[in-house]
């Protein structure tokens, strides 16, 4: 198949591009580089061996969108456009409503026009929201967010699931993922925040490399047995190799399903940071602060149905995660800002 990556040289659209040639498929990329860097395509290229056809173009531009679908016969298309930072949509709000709802309309109106009936999604599981108990499973309800970030996630999801309803021939797969981390073993690719690091990892990574002084971890008296939030991480690869799934089971059935991407093994800041330290052998330097509003003490998914729907189940554990985001960051000190030879 052929697959549409709408924001694909980012951080997980680019692992997902790597497996998705692995597995036989064709890409093609449409980014606005917001938030990635052209320097992603030419690194793809050099890790797989393949030609990427790849645009810029913002997804919210339709002239733009219908043209890249009418040159290419698209048979999926995976949606990874949009803003994502949580700190910052709270501060744009207007800004997060008017990317990631728009997006997500224009693939739609591009998709109907070019007779693409497949998509996936690139949901979160911040859609659980802050009532649902743990460990989150796909039949819950939606919960309350507690950020513009989290309610376009959700907002998306609804427009994705009324279309399907509206078109029966539309076929519509939301992956909700809990925290990815990790990159690829090359060193090639990995996670490079532009602006600076709104998620752990990064933050660990670029302090072990000196870009920063040190780790400031968020509150250390949750109800967690360390005190502090624990999250349920999961190797970006693992998580790429589950959209290869998604795009093959959306291909065989119409309407719309819902799969968690987790390990279903939460671990704390803490957890981290030490795992991190054994794996690269660099002291982390860190310091509390006070809690950060709209964190929960911890959350972790149920993936059960990810592994009987789909054959999917994360393989990687923590060791690998910290292993291979340090040989993307030593390898990588300034990111995709220093291209390599």
């Amino acid at each position: 198949m052929n697959i549409l990556l709408a924001g694909g040289a980012g951080y997980i659209g680019s692992h997902t591009a790597v497996e998705l040639l692995k597995a036989g498929h064709g890409v093609v990329i449409v980014d606005n580089y917001g938030n990635s860097s052209p320097e992603v395509i030419h690194r793809l290229e050099k890790l797989t061996g393949k030609n990427i056809p790849a645009y810029c173009a913002d997804v919210r531009d339709e002239k733009a969108v219908s043209e890249i679908l009418a040159t290419h016969p698209i048979d999926c298309v995976i949606h990874f456009a949009g803003l994502k930072a949580v700190g910052e949509s709270v501060r744009k709000p207007l800004e997060y409503y008017d990317n990631n709802i728009n997006t997500t309309l224009t693939l739609l109106k591009c998709m109907k026009k070019a007779g693409v009936r497949n998509i996936v999604f690139s949901s979160s599981a911040t859609v659980y929201g802050e009532e649902n108990p743990i460990p989150y499973v796909e039949t819950m309800k939606k919960g309350s967010c507690s950020n513009p970030y989290g309610w376009t996630k959700s907002m998306m999801e609804q427009i994705l699931e009324d279309a399907a309803v509206a078109d029966p021939e539309l076929s519509v797969v939301l992956l909700r993922y809990f925290n990815p981390i990790g990159a690829h073993e090359s060193g090639l690719i990995g996670e490079d925040p532009l602006g600076g690091p709104n998620n752990l990892m990064p933050y660990v990574a670029q302090v072990a490399v000196g870009r920063r002084d040190h780790l400031t971890i968020f509150g250390n008296d949750y109800p967690t047995p360390d005190g502090t939030c624990r999250r349920d991480y999961i190797h970006v690869v693992d998580l790429a190799v589950g959209h290869v799934k998604a795009v093959e089971f959306a291909a065989s059935r119409k309407g719309t399903e819902v799969f968690n991407l987790g390990t279903g093994n939460p671990y704390s800041v803490l957890d981290i940071v030490a795992a991190f330290e054994r794996n690269s052998g660099v002291s982390i330097r860190y310091e509390f602060g006070p809690r950060r509003a709209g964190d929960l003490p911890e959350f972790w998914a149920n993936a059960d149905k990810a592994r009987r729907v789909l054959g999917w189940e994360a393989s990687r554990d923590l060791d690998a995660m910290c292993r291979d985001t340090w040989n993307w960051q030593r390898n990588n000190p300034e990111g995709y800002r220093a291209p390599r030879g």
